[in-house]
């Protein structure tokens, strides 16, 4: 009789055991992805131009860009396309020529990452 009992206990702990670690590799729903690319391609959108209070600190440059930028007056809503407004701004940005989060070209066509 006790030896039933222990066989029992020892399939009973091995099936939850066996459930918590599946458990581990299930994902929810509910889960955010997680951007592992280049942080200059998410700044896109409407873009305000400050001397200070700036979210973001950006450096023009000709080759070695983060990302390559084009300026629109609608569409804003694609990586790459920036829109220059005074006031309801998605980021704000100041130029530096130094000591820059991330560095821009300015092109008329192939904008993005």
């Amino acid at each position: 009789m006790k030896l039933l009992n222990i066989k029992t206990l020892v399939v009973a702990s091995a099936l939850v055991i066996g459930a918590v670690g599946l458990s581990s590799f299930m994902s929810s729903d509910n889960d955010e992805p997680t951007t592992t690319g280049n942080p200059a391609c998410e700044v896109y959108g409407k873009i305000k131009i400050v001397d200070y209070g700036e979210d973001y600190k950006v450096k023009k440059v000709d080759y070695g860009e983060d990302v390559k930028v084009k300026w629109v007056d609608y569409g804003e809503d694609n990586k790459g396309k920036w829109k220059e407004v005074d006031y309801g701004e998605d980021h704000k940005i100041k130029w530096v020529d130094y000591g820059e989060d991330f560095k821009v070209k300015f092109v008329d066509y192939g904008e993005g990452c």
